[in-house]
């Protein structure tokens, strides 16, 4: 198997595609040492250096064609709904094969969570794309909606267990990060009443 590195920053890569070169020797000693330090060379797959085209030319599934096109362009973009159109033939065939709307709905994800697209403007790429897609958008669009309302529980949570028993430890934070939704408001109805975190938690 030969490890490949994807990059896709807004420059060029200027590392090396050796491992060998990010160990800290200096030259005397890595002439010494030259055949026993580890190289573990990896191919390097530079996206900022790739345009529309040449991208489209690669002998890729659709899915691994968007997904490099939206690791490419996508971050803080808020035009990435009118630059996928050209792509409107590789979206549809990912959304006709087989787990295809699970598979439509992660890109629509990555997409909210990254760029900064207005949801209007998804949604009218989506609805372009047929109901089937349109429907993984409002699904997408109620799963994200859902998960903002469950980190506003849990931090709302947080700040009340603070504010009234003071610095919380780290693990009783991250289990308040991680429980559901009706988990995290029992707590909470619990912590009007509680004296300890014991009685919170309990």
């Amino acid at each position: 198997m030969i490890p490949l590195v994807v990059h896709h920053g807004r420059s060029q890569w200027t590392g090396s595609a050796q491992l060998l070169d990010l160990i800290d020797v200096g030259p005397a000693d890595r002439q010494v040492m030259q055949a026993y330090l580890p190289r573990f060379e990896f191919l390097l797959d530079d996206l900022a250096g790739v345009d529309g085209p040449t991208l489209r030319d690669r002998d890729l599934t659709p899915s691994a064609l968007i997904t490099l096109l939206l690791l490419q362009t996508a971050p803080g973009n808020p035009k990435i709904p009118a630059e996928l159109r050209p792509w409107a033939s590789q979206l549809r065939a990912i959304l006709d094969q087989p787990g295809g709307g699970e598979a439509f709905i992660a890109l629509l994800t990555y997409i909210e969570l990254v760029s900064e697209v207005p949801a209007s403007d998804l949604h009218d790429l989506a609805a372009s794309l047929g109901p089937d897609a349109e429907e993984a958008y409002m699904t997408t669009a109620d799963m994200l909606r859902a998960e903002g309302e469950a980190r506003g529980l849990a931090k709302g949570l947080v700040r009340t267990l603070t504010v009234k028993f003071g610095p919380l430890p780290e693990d009783i934070v991250g289990k308040v990060h991680a429980a559901s939704t009706s988990q995290v408001e029992t707590w909470t109805d619990r912590a009007v009443t509680a004296d300890t975190l014991d009685q919170v938690f309990c």
